[in-house]
């Protein structure tokens, strides 16, 4: 069961939501060929100090850094370090965080300097599966509606879904039930009720879906090495329809 949410607590989360959107606009014009990865954490961190909210990723579960910062064909939780970024790479940027015991959670996949088209068309796809499938976030929908969405979108475009990471509800905590999958048949799962709040977060690849987890425990890539992108808004689930936190 997806915990519900009370008008205050959507309004804090929209609180965080409008912060955490704030540092990703200052944090996306940052990127740029030259700059390292690690450069890209601790810009991250001082933006999230600058606002007074607390990193959600640092730490959690053991992962090292404020943002996950994956470069082409890592999918996700990619870990900051002395990696430079170079024209025409694509980096998929990954923040979390805490106001006041309010998470949100949003992600955006960016090109460094000029990139290919096939590559702008990946990102492209991916950031509108993610407006398909917040469109599906209404009281009386199955969580699966979202899914399938997501899903038919990508395909239809040649691409394909992430099987092995999924969306989450958030909000006391940064992960809460259920899962959201990013792939699945419509009209199954839980129904969608006011007050709920889903991190919806779809991770598409160029090639196969299969991925991989390298030697350091967290950063997944793919399997067959092409490149990854992901996009990710926290929503609110609403009488009017959904709401987005993170715009």
């Amino acid at each position: 069961m997806i915990p519900l949410k009370s008008d205050k607590d959507i309004q804090m989360m929209k609180t965080a939501g409008g912060i955490l959107k704030r540092i990703m606009q200052k944090l996306q014009m940052k990127v740029a060929a030259g700059i390292t990865t690690q450069e890209m954490d601790g810009l991250a961190e001082n933006l999230m100090r600058e606002e007074g909210v607390i990193p959600a990723f640092k730490n959690y579960k053991g992962f090292p850094s404020c943002v996950c910062t994956s470069v082409n064909e890592e999918i996700v939780h990619g870990i900051p370090g002395e990696r430079v970024l170079k024209e025409g790479d694509i980096v998929s940027l990954d923040l979390g965080v805490n106001l006041e015991g309010y998470f949100s959670d949003m992600a955006v996949t960016v090109g460094v300097g000029k990139v290919r088209n096939e590559l702008k068309k990946l990102i492209e796809v991916t950031r509108k599966s993610l407006s398909e499938g917040i469109r599906f976030a209404r009281p009386d929908n199955h969580l699966s509606d979202v899914s399938y969405a997501i899903q038919s979108y990508v395909e239809r475009h040649g691409f394909s879904v992430v099987r092995q990471f999924v969306g989450h509800g958030i909000g006391r905590q940064l992960h809460e039930e259920p899962e959201i999958p990013n792939f699945g048949p419509p009209h199954q799962g839980e129904l969608l009720k006011k007050g709920m709040v889903l991190a919806i977060e779809p991770m598409v690849n160029m090639g196969g879906w299969e991925s991989a987890i390298l030697e350091n425990g967290w950063t997944a890539v793919t399997k067959d090495g092409l490149a990854s992108a992901h996009f990710e808004h926290t929503v609110a689930v609403t009488g009017k329809g959904p709401e987005i936190l993170t715009q």
